[in-house]
């Protein structure tokens, strides 16, 4: 058997590390996870460098997210390090190797589209989220359905959003729009280009009984809707922008790139909002600086990061998040 990269033979003793860490990490985090009220969340996150994996528990089941690197890629190292892991996970937690889904997040250049269906009908179950439900899918894209990291600022959204109108931009599977309906928005508006991602918000909507005519879906390129209704006179009270990237598709205008595009997003965002009202924007573009003339109109401008980023996340750079509120 070939040794992992970076363990110069002593692939046993890097293997007996790896399942030490994951011993470790499961122990810790399956009782912080029982008092937080979660059903999901992460036990290892590429904690060793020489193993690049991310472990999810949701529910009774296991997803495994391999980050192999080039040079493992190009000697065929990743393929025996993938095996000791899978092995690792069945014996430390205790789960039976159909309940383990296994995706492999290869390195892309930049300007290329995300990821879309990777697998079929496979994975699909509810979570929990500090008494809120989920549907996730294991199984068939390379994401869930629900991004973890952005749990505590859920929380937020859920603590601000009595009697506000909420607008969801970027929305994805809803998780923000729930939070906001179960702490009682008045209204809601989730915007996505996705109609499988729009059915998947409201499959999460009824899912917690809040599926009702206050809460709106539409499917749209959100960049050219809130340039469309900066026009308009409809002002929300709280926003949450999560934008990829980097996005491309035929149903919308050119392409959309979250360095490229933040400027003029966030000036209209800023005007769709009502006096005092707050934008949570963040994004999972590691190199994203955040340019000063778009801090500018603005009341208050305070980056949460990595404060925005829970417990279960080793690696405090997932994601950048910013509270912006309007003057």
């Amino acid at each position: 058997m070939a040794a992992p990269e970076g363990t110069q033979g002593n692939g046993g003793d890097e293997a007996g590390m790896f399942a030490n860490r994951l011993r470790k990490g499961a122990k810790h985090f399956r009782k912080w996870a029982r008092a937080q009220g979660l059903t999901a969340f992460r036990v290892y996150d590429r904690d060793i460098p020489e193993y690049p994996f991310a472990i999810d528990c949701y529910g009774d089941c296991v997803h495994v997210t391999e980050y192999p690197r080039r040079r493992a890629l190009k000697s065929g190292t990743a393929e025996t390090q993938r095996t000791e892991v899978l092995d690792a996970v069945a014996s430390v937690l205790e789960v039976p190797t159909e309940r383990i889904f296994v995706k492999t997040h290869t390195p892309q250049p930049w300007g290329r589209a995300q990821y879309g269906r990777v697998g079929e009908g496979s994975g699909r179950l509810v979570v929990e989220e500090r008494g809120l439900k989920f549907w996730v899918n294991l199984g068939d894209y390379l994401d869930t359905g629900l991004f973890m990291d952005h749990r505590d600022t859920r929380q937020r959204v859920r603590e601000e959003a009595k009697g506000k109108r909420f607008l969801n931009l970027f929305a994805y599977t809803g998780a923000f729009t729930v939070y906001a309906a179960a702490g009682g928005a008045a209204k809601t508006v989730t915007v996505d280009l996705s109609n499988t991602y729009l059915d998947w918000a409201e499959d999460n909507l009824d899912l917690n009984g809040l599926a009702n005519s206050r809460h709106e879906l539409i499917r749209a390129d959100a960049k050219a809707w809130v340039e469309a209704q900066a026009e308009g006179t409809e002002r929300y009270d709280l926003i949450v922008c999560d934008p990829p990237s980097f996005s491309t598709s035929k149903k919308m205008t050119g392409s959309f790139n979250v360095q490229r595009d933040h400027v003029r997003l966030l000036d209209a965002l800023r005007a769709l909002l009502a006096p005092g009202g707050v934008l949570y924007f963040s994004n999972n573009f590691l190199g994203f600086q955040l340019d000063a003339k778009a801090a500018r109109g603005w009341k208050s401008v305070e980056e949460l990061t990595p404060a925005s980023i829970p417990e279960d996340f080793q690696r405090k750079d997932i994601h950048r998040c910013w509270r912006m509120v309007a003057p």
